[in-house]
């Protein structure tokens, strides 16, 4: 669903096509198949591109799709995962975006997971093959590797606060921003003139959206061991011109920015819209004691270069002739 937003038309995002996700699931399902899973579960869902992907496919004994009560929200996630986990899934192909993942790492912090774009402007996803991504996500799911050797957790913003009696705890995996004069829901990309304080667990200068503001200034990537913090605003010490999002550049002027230490406390206060990897979800004016920090405490991330390489080189890959 995300994958059509408005997006299309405020910036120039591409689509992914339900017939190119039904043809790369079919793809995924075969090569983890192949290297070493004994059973897939997939999700319903209200196009049937998970049911089309497998119902011809000699294999589809092993595959079950997990029926539930659909929303059309992200609530969906939450439940497929759920009914996943309960099942014994501990190894999850995410065909989605930074929200999606998001969803369950912050549900199942503990779980290996691939995450695989569909094309759209995400940090967090990677653009792979989907033989490629199926065949290393199976090599960890049939425990032929062990996700503790391979692979490496990812880092999560942890946002926690009050709002009126209820304590909050969230989580964003790529970006933490607070927007001025900006409203919760809006699914438009953000402007650069709007941006306040901003937390990144990844600044990458070959990324679009939040995390080259951070790249363009001192990079980040997944396996540093450090967050960067960008405050935004005038007057400006330097200004960046970034991709906000796909075809939409716009300059966002910075007043400082620095590296942040796993675990080192970030206050905020005032008023503005909160942000987790482009999802406007809190009013800052009616939280307290609102601070963010940094972790490497997310799921394991399955890299298929890195884990199919290590299956080579321990002759996981090769059969009896």
């Amino acid at each position: 669903m995300s994958g059509r937003d408005v997006r299309r038309v405020a910036a120039r995002a591409s689509t992914s096509t339900h017939h190119e996700k039904q043809q790369q699931v079919t793809r995924l399902v075969l090569a983890a198949l192949e290297n070493g899973v004994e059973r897939v579960f997939l999700s319903q869902e209200p196009f049937r591109i998970n049911e089309r992907a497998v119902e011809n496919l000699p294999q589809r004994h092993q595959v079950e799709i997990l029926s539930f009560k659909l929303t059309h929200t992200a609530r969906d996630t939450e439940t497929m995962i759920d009914l996943m986990w309960e099942a014994g899934c501990r190894t999850f192909i995410v065909l989605g975006g930074d929200g999606t993942n998001r969803i369950v790492s912050r549900r199942y912090p503990d779980c290996a997971l691939m995450p695989l774009s569909t094309g759209t402007n995400n940090v967090f996803p990677i653009m792979i093959e989907a033989s490629l991504a199926g065949a290393a996500a199976g090599l960890i799911a049939s425990g032929q590797l062990a996700k503790q050797t391979i692979t490496t957790r990812c880092k999560r913003i942890h946002i926690r606060a009050i709002e009126g009696q209820t304590e909050i705890h969230d989580i964003a995996l790529i970006d933490a921003v607070v927007l001025h004069n900006d409203s919760l829901g809006s699914l438009l990309p953000f402007q650069g003139d709007r941006l306040g304080s901003l937390l990144l667990t990844r600044a990458e200068p070959t990324s679009v959206g939040l995390s080259p503001i951070g790249g363009y200034l001192r990079p980040s990537g997944h396996q540093d061991d450090f967050g960067v913090l960008v405050q935004c605003g005038s007057p400006a010490d330097c200004r960046v011109r970034v991709p906000i999002s796909p075809g939409l550049w716009q300059d966002v002027l910075v007043q400082h920015h620095e590296a942040v230490a796993f675990g080192s406390e970030l206050s905020l206060s005032g008023e503005g819209i909160l942000a987790y990897d482009g999802d406007r979800t809190h009013n800052l004016a009616n939280l307290t004691d609102c601070r963010m920090t940094v972790q490497r405490d997310g799921p394991w991330i399955i890299e298929p270069d890195r884990v199919l390489q290590c299956a080579a080189q321990e002759n996981i890959l090769t059969r009896t002739p």
